[in-house]
Order: structure tokens, then C-alpha cells, then sequence
């Protein structure tokens, strides 16, 4: 079995905030998830104290981070 090396590039206030820059990042072409820990959705207050990390290929790092500093520079 193969380990795959995650960086987080995001923490999001909801999982909802969380699947949008999925959506973002996987529209360019990058594979990303959203990590929630909300005890399998019976808490999910638990997401917004403790954010909702997106997670990417350590190998995509760059590009996913530059794609969320375009998005966010572009919704100024």
C-alpha cells in the first residue's frame, strides 16, 4: 500500500466553505478532500470550532496554493 503525503492548504469555517474550495481546487485539475471531524456529521458545530481542513498532494502544494491566492485575489 502506498502512502500519499497530505499538506493542508486551507482551514474553512464549514463544511460547506470546505467543499467549495474542493470544487475549486479539483476544477483545476488537483485532487483535494475535505477533512471534517463533526462525529460523523452528528456535531457539526465540532467543524466550525475546529475548521474544516482541505488537504492536497504535498506534490500540488504550490499550484493548489497559488489557485486559492488567485480565487481570493479575484473575489476583492
Amino acid at each position: 500500500m502506498n502512502d500519499i503525503e497530505t499538506v493542508t492548504v486551507a482551514v474553512a469555517g464549514s463544511q460547506i466553505e470546505a467543499d467549495l474550495i474542493v470544487g475549486l481546487l479539483q476544477s483545476n485539475g488537483l485532487k483535494a478532500i475535505a477533512l471534517a471531524d463533526d462525529a460523523g456529521g452528528l456535531d457539526p458545530a465540532l467543524a466550525v470550532t475546529d475548521g474544516v481542513p482541505v488537504l492536497v498532494n504535498a506534490t500540488d502544494e504550490a499550484q493548489a496554493r497559488a489557485v486559492l491566492a488567485e480565487a481570493e485575489k479575484n473575489a476583492l
